[in-house]
This record gives structure tokens, sequence and C-alpha cells, in this order.
């Protein structure tokens, strides 16, 4: 297939070609990798700028996406790829096989630097879905970190670059210019650009953007960084977002509240709510919302079948239209596939690479798959339109990402993202977080005071 760009991406191509070290920031669905790999294609193959290309990316992407997406497109035809995956044995072997890229999954970086020591062999780094180096003390980050003096050129590549805000950028926008721009280390810039603030409900405190400093700090990383939104320059179908209200039947109602009760006054016994224990709880009565939780032993007690029931009712509902299922928790993708298994649809996990093949040609009905591992770079848009959110999660990244499978260049119809949510319980502060798109980690924390409040009326038992 020829390949015959958009305005913009000739102007992301030119940008990768000219910069050696940029950050493409685009929305998803704008080809990040049609894009770096043409980019690749001229400077080795035309002009001889760059010799051999590793590309980092999370571990189902590596697997497929890069590989498939060259093989597509026909001026793209002589990059020879290995994938540097698998056991040790297999990796090695891989970087041992002679190829223009190299594909490894990120949990691998800090292997692949301890393995060639000084004689690292990469003069070109891609980082697909570079937000996952935003975390500086991370081993990843820090392996990668030993050998930027070793890297010529360097393309970090992501949708989300701060998911949680700009405090998450200083990592990321590191690995491009050492802390040219915006500090040599995170206190300087944490120091420069927010306020440091403590309560007690917090006592870890959290950073805040002093005014004006976003515009600081993008006007500071503008000259390596392209930031482009989808709606600017592609015309997808609308998404219609569909909230499913669960009932809860007297039954089950009488069970949820009175765990729900137990386990927050033991919460509110705490000296302190601190985000890691009021995360902890929110866990467990989202389990509950769902209709199962695990024990101290990770054995299952079932407390009701109402979102279950509610499920099956809406995969009904579409008329045997396909649908991507996003679950939570394991009980949640047994108990789905217990259920979906008496109706004679077709239904798979999504795991492999056939899978997704699959899928995208019509084989499948039901693909379950969880968030964090459908999250990035599936182009899963020719298999269907309906996406259906059995649990929700506190990541607004993964949300939004796990959405884009579908969402995305390609996509011929409108897509329908419903949301199975149980009325009255912790399902509805994480959709209400989930639309506001603030500060998830706040906005957790408040809607459980809220809950506390109702059993306590706001005084420690």
């Amino acid at each position: 297939m020829k390949f015959k760009p958009h305005n913009y991406q000739k102007y992301c191509i030119d940008k990768v070609v000219n910069t050696e070290k940029v950050g493409l920031l685009l929305d998803m669905g704008l080809g990040k990798t049609i894009i770096t790999l043409t980019a690749i294609d001229e400077l080795k193959l035309n002009m001889f700028e760059v010799s051999r290309v590793l590309v980092v990316a999370p571990k189902k992407v590596a697997e497929s996406t890069w590989f498939r997406e060259a093989e597509k497109w026909d001026h793209l035809k002589l990059l020879k790829f290995s994938a540097v995956l698998g056991s040790e044995k297999k990796r090695i072997n891989a970087l041992n096989t002679p190829a223009d890229i190299y594909v490894i999954n990120r949990e691998n970086i800090p292997w692949l630097v301890d393995y060639y020591r000084n004689d690292w062999p990469f003069d070109m780094v891609v980082i697909d879905e570079f937000s996952s180096f935003k975390n500086q003390q991370a081993k990843r980050f820090r392996a990668l970190k030993l050998v930027l003096g070793k890297i010529k050129r360097l393309v970090g590549l992501t949708g989300t670059p701060a998911p949680n805000g700009l405090k998450d950028i200083w990592a990321q926008i590191y690995l491009l210019d050492q802390g040219e721009r915006l500090g040599k280390n995170i206190t300087v810039f944490r120091d420069r650009y927010f306020n440091f603030y403590r309560s007690r409900s917090d006592p870890y405190g959290k950073y805040e953007l002093k005014q004006g400093s976003d515009k600081s700090i993008m006007d500071r990383i503008a000259d390596i960084c392209v930031s482009m939104k989808a709606e600017d320059y592609i015309e997808l179908p609308d998404v219609v977002d569909n909230i499913v209200s669960v009932e809860l039947d007297a039954k089950a109602r009488k069970q949820y509240e009175k765990l729900e009760k137990q386990m927050i006054l033991e919460l509110n016994s705490l000296e302190e709510i601190t985000v890691a224990n009021a995360a902890a709880l929110s866990n467990k009565l989202l389990q509950l919302s769902n209709g199962a939780v695990y024990d101290e032993k990770k054995d299952v007690h079932e407390i009701h079948k109402c979102k279950i029931e509610r499920f099956m009712e809406l995969v009904e509902e579409l008329n045997g239209k396909s649908a991507l299922v996003f679950y939570s928790f394991k009980h949640d993708l047994d108990r789905m596939k217990s259920t979906l298994a008496k109706t004679g649809l077709r239904v798979r996990e999504l795991k492999t690479v056939q899978d997704e093949k699959d899928w995208n040609s019509g084989k499948i009905d039901i693909l379950l798959a969880h968030p964090a591992s459908a999250a990035y770079g599936l182009n899963l848009q020719d298999g269907g339109n309906h996406v259906i959110w059995f649990g929700l999660n506190w990541s607004l990244e993964l949300y939004q990402q796990a959405n884009k499978r579908l969402h995305r260049q390609g996509q011929k119809e409108k897509v329908i993202i419903h949301h199975l949510v149980c009325s009255n319980t912790r399902d509805e502060d994480v959709m209400k977080a989930l639309q506001s798109k603030g500060d998830i980690q706040e906005e957790l924390l408040q809607s459980l005071k809220a809950r506390i409040e109702k059993y306590t009326g706001g005084k420690k038992q």
C-alpha cells in the first residue's frame, strides 16, 4: 500500500529527521508509528544518518505493532526487524541477528543496558509510550540514563505525556536534553515550577503548579516537542458515552452496605487516611460493586449477580454486534467467561497477536481484555465499535488509552462506550472522577471522605 502522508504527518516526519532528540506528543490515532518508521527509513536507507535503531515499547506492542505497520506500506519493505523478546537466550539471539530495527519491551531495558555495558550499539532509540518513563526513580529510566551519551538520536512517542499533571514530564524531557530545559534534577524542576502542600489527610503532600508555570514549561520544551490533538487534524466518528445503571436487588444491597460500612469504619479508625490505604479500600469496594470479593487467602466470594446479569442483557441488546469488554479483576473475567460459555458466542481473551488479527477479521463476538494489557498501541478499530466497561478503575490514562483501541484512525462507525455502573456504590465515584478528568487522587480521597461521613457523621470511631 502506498503511503500518502497528511500535512501534519509530513511536518512530524521532517521534525524527527531534522531534530536529533524530539518528543512527538501526538494524540492517539494520529499515526505515531508510521510517522516514526518513515523517518527511520529516511535516516537509515537514504541519508545514512543512523545504523542500528532500538524501539522500546509495551510488551504487546513490541510483539506485533511495529512489524505489522511496516508490512502495510510499500516504502518500508526494505526495513528489517528483530524482536528482542522472550527468554534471555532468545533475546541474545535476536540481538545477534542482522537487522535495521530491534524491538524490545520496556521491562528489559535494564537487562539490555547491563548486557552491552560500555559497548552500547544503538545510535537511535525510539520510546513508544514515552509516559511510561515518567518516574525518575524507575529502573528503566535509570538504566537508559546511563547510556544517553551514546545515543545520537532519541524519539519519544506518547499521546498522554502528563496524565497526572505536568509534574510527570520532567523525566521524559530529561531523556531528550539531559536537563537543559527543565533542570538537571527533579528537585530543581519542582522548586522552580511548583508549590508543595501537605495536609492532615495527605501526609505525603502534593505539588501544585505555580501560576503561569504551565505556559513556562511548554514554552521551554516547544523546540524539541510537537504536540497535536486528534480533533484538530483528523475527522473521527463521534464517541457516545452510555452509562448503564445496575440496580442491586434488596438482598445484594443489604450485603453491599453491610460490607461497605464495616470496611469504611475500619479505615476511619486509622490515624491518617492516605492515598495508599484509601486506594486499597476503594479497590475492595469496586470488587463488591462488580459482585465478588477476594479474601485474605485470595479465595473468591460472590456477593451478587446483578452486574453480570445486566452485562448479559447488554450483550443481548447489541443484537449480534461484537464488543470489546474491559474487566478489572480476575474474578470478573472468570465469572464473565463462565456465563458467556452458555451463549454460543465466540468469546476470546486478548492474549496474542492472533487474537488481535481474529478480532479485526470479524471472527470474535466478545473480546475480553484488561485495560493494562490493551491500553497501548493495539489497533482494534476494524473489529467493532462497541466498548463495554464491566469494571472501572481510577487510572484516567488507562481509561482513555483503552477506549482509543477502537476510536482511532480507520474506524468507520460511531464508537459507543458502555459503562456498567452499580448505583449508589463506589462505581459512581470512579465514573464521576473519570468524567471530570481532574486530579484523580484528590477525587479518590474526597469521594471516600463523603462515604465516611455517610456512616460516621464526620466523627472518628
